[in-house]
């Protein structure tokens, strides 16, 4: 006797065409632009210590994002992305989950590394790619990444992390270890390839991963209604048989509720969920991105208007958790702490040149050892091409 493999299908003589918006998902919210709740809405358990630590967090990335953009312009760095209004987006999210589930991120979520307790200095030798950068330095700024924080480091091309994330939850299936994977994206990547074949993978396997799209409004210079003409992101996951959740990305309980359900989703129940975060992004795409060819001052001041860490300081100061002077004050403190740390890393060394052959085999193959012969031939011959140091040649 055959097994049937494919779903049942309602038979009808009626032809049925199925309307473009038929699935049209609402926005998530709880915490009004002003920093007061819905009347009714019930804001998720946040103990003082963790909404306080939230906050902490979105202000020192705030800063960071300020400083090291300077620093990109002052010639310091080569290269930049901030999360100017995302932050409540990547914190909310992570501070949701467990510090054993494994986030895969693109490169826009610097908050939710933060949050798990990536340090300034740490950020500081990634950014400066010195010999205390835990990628060696192989990788351009801000692709970070932290096998002890549980964080995949970043890859450059959109959308590598989503089928990775999918095949990593499986194998946490597999375990049976009660843990399950967040990836991030922007709705930009969500035009890639590898978007549809993560969903699809890990809709099939019920693989405990969580989708995390942060739909900012623009895929570099290309704004949504360009993008798709559906109803955003959200959609597409009934197309793959997977649970949907639309959040409002500036509010930080909203985005933290939804991310808690989705994780009792995906291990619970056992299956993947895509949570679509409506969000902007207020600064450019890159410090190679110059944003006025391709929007308004003025729509910028409109979602200026909704930053999530304004929101979120003013619920905190009507709770009593927080004073305006003392947001100021760690405000002031984490640009202190920033500035020091910018100045120690930029005066680190590079990693030595034969460090550019280790971790990728156990043992180097006699091939690598030949070019890396090469290379330090190259670099003594044009010395004046490399810093002084020459990263340990002689």
């Amino acid at each position: 006797m055959t097994k049937e493999t494919t779903p049942t299908t309602k038979v009808t003589s009626t032809l049925t065409v199925i309307p473009a918006h038929a699935v049209n998902i609402p926005m998530f919210q709880l915490l009004k632009e002003d920093g007061t709740v819905h009347k009714g809405a019930v804001l998720p358990e946040v103990s003082k210590e963790l909404a306080l630590k939230m906050f902490s967090t979105m202000q020192f990335i705030r800063l960071l994002d300020e400083r090291m953009f300077a620093a990109q312009r002052q010639g310091r760095i080569s290269f930049y992305l901030s999360s100017l209004g995302e932050e409540a987006a990547s914190i909310g999210s992570a501070a949701a989950i467990e510090f054993e589930d494994m986030i895969m991120s693109q490169y826009r979520e610097q908050g939710a590394l933060a949050f798990r307790g990536f340090t300034v200095e740490d950020f500081m030798n990634q950014l400066f790619s010195n010999e205390r950068d835990l990628g060696k330095g192989r990788q351009m700024p801000v692709h970070y990444g932290s096998a002890a924080l549980n964080f995949m480091t970043i890859s450059s091309p959109l959308g590598t992390q989503i089928p990775q994330a999918a095949g990593y939850a499986y194998g946490q299936k597999l375990e049976g270890n009660k843990n399950c994977t967040l990836v991030y994206f922007g709705e930009g990547a969500a035009s890639e390839g590898d978007f549809h074949a993560g969903l699809n993978m890990a809709a099939v396997f019920k693989a405990p991963v969580i989708f995390f799209c942060r739909n900012n409004g623009y895929a570099i210079s290309t704004p949504a209604n360009e993008q798709y003409a559906g109803d955003g992101i959200a959609p597409r996951a009934t197309g793959y048989g997977m649970k949907a959740i639309r959040v409002d990305g500036n509010d930080i309980f909203a985005v933290y509720k939804a991310t808690q359900e989705a994780r009792r989703i995906a291990l619970e129940v056992g299956e993947p969920v895509l949570i679509e975060a409506m969000s902007y992004r207020m600064a450019g795409h890159s410090t190679s991105d110059d944003p006025s060819g391709y929007r308004t001052k003025e729509e910028e001041q409109q979602w200026h208007n909704k930053d999530p860490m304004l929101r979120f300081q003013k619920w905190l100061v009507a709770k009593g958790w927080m004073t305006e002077e003392l947001a100021a004050e760690q405000m002031e403190a984490h640009k202190k702490a920033v500035l020091e740390e910018l100045k120690k890393a930029e005066t680190i060394p590079a990693p030595h040149v034969d460090e550019i052959i280790t971790d990728v085999y156990d043992t180097p193959t006699d091939l690598q050892k030949e070019q890396l012969a090469a290379l330090k031939e190259h670099i003594r011959k044009y010395p004046e091409a490399y810093p002084a140091t020459a990263a340990g040649v002689k």
